[in-house]
């Protein structure tokens, strides 16, 4: 085993050593990764002294030649730019190497979407998934808009947008058109509050008649859930965290990207309570179950100890949160390991709310744990209980025939 603070580093980055080897401990690289990541600097310092060349000009194209020459030099590994991405990051972080500049709009749709994604994000405060949702059918709208002299946004009428939507939902299933509905409202409101169109076309959208009541969830089966359960090695720290974070999302029906959220500082032990940081940057309490809480607890007492505030981490290095990819992508492994058919965390979040129906508890109830701003969401998930539906039905007038 090697300390990475041994390792020799001559030219400009040598005063970053110390440094940097601390910076990996703290992102949870091994001792022997951190030691090849300094070796890695030795040598891209070497390479900027033989080249004349300070800290301050490992730019992007600096950067590839570097890594150009370590291939002539017939180095096998870290022959990539992901490779430097540690060093790189600490560096630029420090202000020692330039940052990576954003890249130009050169179109006016580009100029306006990324106004559109600053209005969503600071002023709307929708996560980066929704924003990039939203994206999408945004591009696609203002795309048809452009003319040779820039976008033709302020003849816009409502004929047209009621056309457009007519035809993008006719081609798309249920959960694509509502998206695309949703997201065109958002953008319409922007173009008027920006001053783009000359009056409110929001509402001009056509409702999505019908979808609600044909977009019954799908929960997963008991013996599904038991069975993704089932599947996690709960000797292993991987097997613990999947355990832990599929008990989140099956008891309390938590979204991925609210699992992906959490932090330690959501857990309240003492009450009993955890924070959960939803749509729109609101921040709701909910009771923590015994089993939850048991779950969480056996993932933390081997959870990497590392400056990280994110309840979930990956495993390895560097130790970050998981993403809201990564929650969809571990219950989907696990769907794979169970021999489940594969299905999101979403499926998890229709299982809580049609169990809690299960047992008693109001649609109100429900609703106020899944965090619905409106009833009739929740009123989805009575359609998926005959049970349920039984006990409201109404006796036939005359009675059976």
């Amino acid at each position: 085993m090697v300390d990475s603070k041994r390792v020799r580093v001559t030219g400009p980055l040598a005063v970053y050593r110390d440094g940097f080897a601390e910076e990996l401990v703290a992102l949870g690289y091994t001792p022997d990764s951190a030691a090849r990541q300094v070796q890695l600097m030795a040598h891209v310092s070497r390479w900027l002294q033989a080249e004349g060349l300070g800290a301050g000009e490992l730019t992007p194209l600096r950067v590839e030649e570097f890594l150009n020459h370590r291939r002539a030099e017939g180095y096998t590994l870290q022959l990539f730019d992901r490779g430097l991405m540690a060093l790189l990051g600490y560096l630029r972080d420090l202000g020692a190497a330039p940052s990576v500049p954003a890249p130009v709009a050169c179109t006016p749709v580009e100029a306006l979407m990324e106004r559109y994604r600053g209005y969503l994000s600071a002023e709307r405060g929708l996560a980066a998934g929704s924003v990039e949702r939203y994206g999408g059918p945004a591009r696609l709208f203002l795309s048809e808009r452009q003319q040779p002299d820039g976008l033709d946004l302020d003849g816009l009428t409502v004929g047209e947008v009621t056309a457009f939507v007519v035809r993008e939902c006719r081609a798309r299933r249920t959960g694509s058109a509502k998206v695309l509905v949703t997201a065109l409202r958002s953008l319409l409101r922007f173009l008027f509050l920006e001053g783009l169109t000359s009056r409110p076309l929001a509402q001009a959208v056509p409702t999505a008649t019908g979808w609600a009541d044909r977009s019954v969830p799908r929960p997963l089966a008991a013996k599904a859930v038991s069975a993704l359960l089932a599947s996690c090695d709960q000797d292993s720290l991987v097997g613990r965290r999947d355990f832990a974070v599929l008990t989140v999302l099956y008891r309390l029906g938590l979204r991925a990207g609210e699992v992906a959220g959490l932090r330690l500082d959501d857990l309240d032990w003492r009450l009993g309570e955890i924070v959960v940081r939803g749509k729109g940057s609101s921040q709701e309490r909910l009771p923590l179950p015994v089993d939850v809480g048991e779950a969480v607890v056996a993932y933390l007492q081997q959870r990497p100890r590392v400056d990280c505030r994110p309840v979930f981490l990956r495993v390895r290095a560097p130790i970050v949160g998981l993403t809201s990819d990564a929650v969809q992508g571990l219950v989907r492994a696990a769907c794979l390991r169970a021999g489940v058919p594969s299905a999101g965390a979403h499926r998890l979040r229709h299982h809580a709310a049609s169990a809690m129906l299960a047992g008693g508890a109001s649609l109100a109830e429900i609703g106020q744990v899944l965090r619905h701003a409106r009833l009739a969401t929740t009123k989805l998930y009575i359609k998926v209980d005959h049970e349920a539906l039984r006990s409201i039905a109404q006796p036939w007038p005359g009675g059976a025939k």
